[in-house]
C-alpha cells in the first residue's frame, strides 16, 4: 500500500516515513501543502498522513480541495491542535481520523492498518480473504492449515495490495502505484517477478493473470 506523508518537520516526517515504510507501506513524502495537494491530486493513494500547519497552503484547504474534486482517499489528519473545535472542522472538511501531537508512531500505524482495512471491508482485526490471512504484525502469509509464511517487504505489500481488492483486475502500473514508492523505475518488470515469488509461496490458483489486463486475486484458491 502505498501513502503520503505531508509534514512540514523534516526531522519528524524522515523518522516517520522510515516506520511507516518498516511496517509495510511505500511512502511518498511532502514538506509544504502546495506539494502535497499536487501529489495528492495526481497520484492514487491509498491514504494520506497530513499535517494541518504547513507553509505554503494550510492543511485544512489542501483537504477541502481534494474533496472538492471528488478525491476519496483516506486521510489521517495530524495536529498540535487539541482544540475540540478544530478537530470538528477537520472532520467536516473530510478527515477520516485526527490525531494529536505528540503521538506514539504505533498509533498511526495502527489506525492506517484500521482505515484500510474498513475501506477494504475488512471490519476485523486482521485482512482476510477466503482461508488466506495476512499477518500484518509480523508480515506472513498464513495457510489454511495455519503455516505461517515470511513475506519480504514487497511480497507483502503486494499481497495487501491483492487482498483489500479481491475480485478486482489490477493492472501492472496500479500494482506499481500501489506498491513503490514516487522513485520507483515503472518501466521494471519486478511486479512479474514478485507476482511469481508470492504464487510459489501461497498457491499458484490465488493469483490470476488476465492476459493483457493484469492480474485477479479471487480470494477463494480455484
Amino acid at each position: 500500500m502505498r501513502l503520503l506523508l505531508i509534514e512540514d518537520d523534516e526531522a519528524l516526517s524522515a523518522h516517520l516515513a522510515g516506520d511507516l515504510t518498516r511496517a509495510g507501506y511505500a511512502v511518498d513524502v511532502a514538506h509544504d501543502g502546495v506539494e502535497g495537494e499536487f501529489l495528492g491530486r495526481e497520484t492514487a493513494y491509498d491514504a494520506v498522513v497530513l499535517d494541518l500547519g504547513l507553509p505554503g497552503m494550510p492543511g485544512l484547504e489542501v483537504l477541502q480541495r481534494w474533496r472538492d474534486a471528488g478525491n476519496p482517499v483516506p486521510v489521517i489528519v495530524l495536529t498540535a491542535r487539541d482544540a475540540w473545535h478544530e478537530r470538528v472542522t477537520g472532520f467536516k472538511a473530510g478527515a477520516d481520523d485526527y490525531l494529536g501531537k505528540p503521538f506514539h508512531v504505533e498509533e498511526l500505524i495502527a489506525r492506517i492498518g484500521a482505515l484500510l482495512r474498513r475501506r477494504g471491508g475488512h471490519a476485523g482485526p486482521s485482512v482476510a480473504s477466503g482461508d488466506l490471512r495476512l499477518d500484518e504484525d509480523r508480515q506472513e502469509a498464513v495457510l489454511p492449515g495455519g503455516e505461517a509464511v515470511p513475506l519480504t517487504g514487497t511480497e507483502f505489500r503486494l499481497l495487501r495490495a491483492f487482498m483489500l481488492n479481491p475480485g478486482r483486475i489490477l493492472s501492472k502500473t496500479r500494482l506499481i502505484e500501489h506498491v513503490y514508492d514516487q522513485d520507483f523505475d515503472r518501466d521494471s518488470n519486478l511486479i512479474e517477478v514478485y507476482v511469481r515469488r508470492l504464487r510459489d509461496k501461497i498457491g499458484r490458483d490465488r493469483i490470476l493473470t488476465r492476459k493483457g489486463q493484469g492480474y485477479v486475486f479471487p480470494g477463494e484458491p480455484s
